[in-house]
């Protein structure tokens, strides 16, 4: 017995074009409550068969390979909403709409890049220094002024 499958259009979709749950977590390596947690965040679409079981359109498998890329390098899955905002996820996406989405990732991660390089000129600086007081140190705390704001760490940034 073979059920139709739809897209969220109500569209039939060919059931070689869709993936069970297990398959996905077999292809991409990610867990179902991943898979879940990516559909809360509309970060990855699923439709629903007759049964109301989750299938994936094999484009999918991307977005989730992407997302995992994403969490390994510490980029925080807002920016993947963001990169990811205007991707169809009932459609497979085009090549101009991944160009579009890369390019504001690569702005992303460009921003992400110039900070750390100033964390690391600032740090390198600041071991350089050899001054060996935070309250003395002109870099990060010029006259002391975080002091009034309490003990331990005050400037994360």
């Amino acid at each position: 017995m073979s059920e139709t499958r739809k897209d969220t259009q109500g569209s039939p979709l060919p059931s070689d074009e869709l993936l069970t749950v297990s398959e996905m977590v077999r292809r991409t390596g990610v867990a179902a409550s991943a898979l879940r947690f990516y559909e809360e965040l509309e970060l990855i679409a699923a439709v629903r068969t007759a049964g109301n079981q989750r299938r994936y359109a094999r484009h999918m498998i991307r977005r989730v390979s992407l997302i995992s890329v994403a969490k390994r390098l510490g980029i925080p899955l807002s920016d993947v909403q963001d990169a990811f905002a205007d991707l169809p996820r009932d459609a497979t996406p085009s090549q101009e709409d991944w160009q579009r989405a890369s390019g504001r990732w690569k702005r992303t991660l460009e921003e992400r890049r110039r900070g750390i390089e100033r964390l690391e000129e600032e740090l390198m600086g600041c071991i350089g220094c050899g001054c060996l007081s935070m309250k003395a140190c002109g870099l990060l705390n010029p006259d002391d002024a975080l002091a009034g704001g309490g003990s331990g760490p005050r400037r994360l940034d």
